[in-house]
Parts: C-alpha cells; structure tokens; sequence
C-alpha cells in the first residue's frame, strides 16, 4: 500500500496542510492567510490562535483521504530556540491528535526546518556539508549556518541578521503607509517592477548585522512629502534590502565559505531580490537554491517532507 505524508504549519500569518507521497511529490495542498484588518500592520498572538483553530478543520477536510504513515509539524520558530509561540501550539495540538487517533508518528520541526525542507524537496537535494541559510520573511531575517542531522532535522548556528526591523516589516510598514494591504509584499514588488527609475535608500550592515529601522524611517518620510511616485519608492525599497543582504552574506562567507545558500522565507519570493542573490552567489561561487515562489512563502510541504525523512531514517 502507497503511504503518505501529513505536514501541518501554524505560521504567524498562514494557516496550511500538504500531502506528499513517497517519492516527495505533493498530493495536495490547503492554506489560508489571516485575515488582517485594512490599515493593520499585524496581528495579536490571540487572534493568530482564533484564526488558526477556526480555519484549520475545514483546511483539513479539503484534502484527500489516503493512508497516513507519518505527520511533521511546526512546533517552534526556531531549532536554536525552541521557545514557546501560541501560534505554533495550534498546528502541534492538531498534529498530536491526529497522531494518537491514526497510530502514526508525529516528528516535530522548527518553522525555520519547515521552509529549508520545502526548498530542499523541491531541488531533490540534501546538502552533504555546512551550507548557509537565508530566511527573510515578516518575523525574521536570520543568516544561518545549517548542517543536516537526520530526520527531518538541522543543526543551526545563527551567524547575523537583523537587529532591528525584519525585512518584511520593512516592506510591509511602506506598503500599508501607501495604502496597500497587509501584507504589502506582492504589491509593492508590482509597483517596484513598473518603476522607470527611483532615488536610492541606505543600508546599513555592521559585523554581519543589519538595521533596516533607518531605510524604513527615511521610505516613510518619503511617503508623507509626497514628492516621490509609489514606484520609485518601492524600488528603492527592495535595492535597499538586496544591499543589505549582498554585504550580509560578503561578512560571513568571508569568515565561513560555504559553497551552498539556501534562501527560503516569503520575502524570498521576491523576483528582484532572487536575481540581485543571484549575481551576489556567482561572485562567490555558491550555489543559491529556492524554493518555487509559491512554495518560498509559508506553507506546510516542508514539514510533510520531513517526516517522510524521519520515518524513512527511523526504520
């Protein structure tokens, strides 16, 4: 009989499930973004709960009923900091229910794994040797140095990052001070791609760390002179952060070569911010991998990938 993987993630922003099967090709798959109020920037900790428990049933549902042999789920953001985070509880209760009621194993992964797994299922690849990590989303932009363990799991090694705003805050507090919708991400890359030039932002990146606070607080001033088009100030935006990101990974790989990157999180669906990583990993020589931009953004594939592995290693 032909067995099946369950991945379950409750993000700060996406509700989601996949199936895969045993040669790691995707069944199906069901997500739902939070809905975040017009004008919002985010949202509570309470409210990701009530969404995520709402939703998660009916997510469920819409996918195939086929033999369960394992689930993988998010139960933390990070595997360096395996903290508490209401929002994960959600995805790790479900996981454990469905676990004892289907006698299967449930194998538990940080957020962070769930994304590198989902760009590794995707380039059919496990990484031998140490390879970098680059995860830029809306909660976290984190330069890691990641060595497969097993199962499913890494051992990771924060190397920098951002000390301030995440990349995605700073695209998100432009795009909702412009009047899009939270989150801004896909829009303002549409504004950044129609743009004919645009006046340059800072970046500001010292021993490895980045302060995206004083780029975002001169966009906003730019916004509220009104002189600036909403293109040119998109642009500058993204050729701020891929900047910001170009002398992040020339710290790093000057003291840590690597010869694999592996960029995953939603603001990494970015076209602009893919092609600048791009011509950033061929100076260096490394090999730059994502995850289709569909599967970059948050989404439970990794987490099924996962225990498709863990399940395989553990008989």
């Amino acid at each position: 009989m032909k067995r099946y993987y369950l991945g379950i993630d409750t993000s700060c922003y996406t509700t989601s499930c996949a199936l895969i099967d045993e040669e790691r090709n995707i069944v199906a798959e069901a997500r739902k973004i939070l809905d975040v109020k017009v004008g919002e920037k985010g949202l509570q900790q309470s409210n990701m709960v009530f969404q995520h428990t709402k939703v998660f049933p009916s997510l469920l549902e819409s996918l195939p009923q086929v033999p369960i042999a394992g689930i993988g789920v998010s139960a933390f953001p990070r595997r360096s900091e395996e903290s508490y985070m209401p929002a994960f509880l959600v995805g790790q209760g479900f996981g454990r229910s469905l676990s004892h009621m289907l006698n299967v194993p449930l194998y538990e992964f940080s957020h962070q794994e769930n994304h590198i797994l989902a760009a590794l299922r995707h380039i059919k690849e496990l990484p031998k040797d140490s390879f970098f990590s680059l995860h830029l989303s809306g909660g976290t932009t984190d330069l890691i140095m990641s060595q497969y363990v097993g199962k499913g799991a890494f051992e990771s090694t924060l190397l920098g990052g951002s000390n301030d705003l995440q990349g995605g805050q700073f695209i998100d507090r432009v795009g909702v001070a412009m009047g899009l919708q939270f989150p801004a991400g896909r829009a303002l890359e549409h504004l950044a791609l129609n743009a004919d030039d645009y006046e340059p932002l800072p970046s500001s990146v010292k021993e490895g760390w980045i302060s995206f606070a004083g780029p975002c607080s001169e966009a906003l001033r730019r916004i509220e002179n009104g002189v600036l088009s909403k293109e040119n100030i998109s642009k500058a935006v993204f050729s701020s952060i891929g900047n910001s990101l170009e002398k992040l990974i020339t710290y790093h790989y000057n003291n840590h070569p690597v010869i694999t990157l592996i960029a995953v999180g939603g603001v990494m669906s970015n076209s602009l911010l893919r092609e600048r990583l791009y011509r950033v990993c061929r100076k260096y020589n490394i090999n730059v991998y994502f995850a289709d931009p569909y599967f970059s953004v948050d989404n439970a594939t990794g987490n099924a990938f996962g225990a498709l592995l863990a399940h395989r290693e553990s008989q």
